[in-house]
């Protein structure tokens, strides 16, 4: 994740003022990553930063296509992602210097998590766009007879 070091923002040496940044997450930012249902993908995100002298406001936007695993048949699958988002800073924590002395934002970190909240918990492809083998083989698994009633 080396590559993505420029997309960490250090507060106290950015001067009060907008700035937008341009941040891409690719396959090799993707792959990165331990234990994320993101196969791989392109998602562009435009950050704007509204840093001011007593707090921030950060606006970032995402789109793009991440590939995640159906439930269904396994095979990977592509989500659209489009969304934007909205961040404040603590006002106490940017006032106390000590605070602000360390702190950054992780830019591609947070376009990340911005791209994790709009993976929907269950995901599959939309009908008869699963893998056909294994469409037959869920199939032939179907258990057709009704359960017993209980009396």
């Amino acid at each position: 994740m080396s590559d993505q070091n420029h997309y960490i923002i250090d507060l106290k040496r950015l001067p009060v003022g907008t700035h937008t940044f341009d941040i891409r997450l690719n396959d090799e930012f993707f792959q990165s990553l331990e234990k994320t249902e993101v196969l791989n993908g392109v998602v562009d995100a435009k950050a704007t930063l509204n840093l001011r002298e007593e707090d921030y406001q950060l606006n970032i936007a995402v789109h793009g296509t991440v590939f995640v695993v159906c439930d269904r048949c396994l095979d990977p699958m592509p989500l659209d992602i489009q969304d934007e988002q909205e961040m404040f800073s603590d006002e106490e924590e940017m006032a106390n210097d000590q605070a602000v002395k360390g702190q950054t934002l992780d830019l591609s970190w947070l376009a990340y998590e911005i791209v994790s909240i709009n993976i929907p918990l269950v995901h599959s492809h939309q009908s008869g766009g699963c893998n056909k083998q294994m469409e037959l083989l869920l199939h032939d698994h179907l258990c057709d007879e009704p359960e017993p009633e209980d009396n």
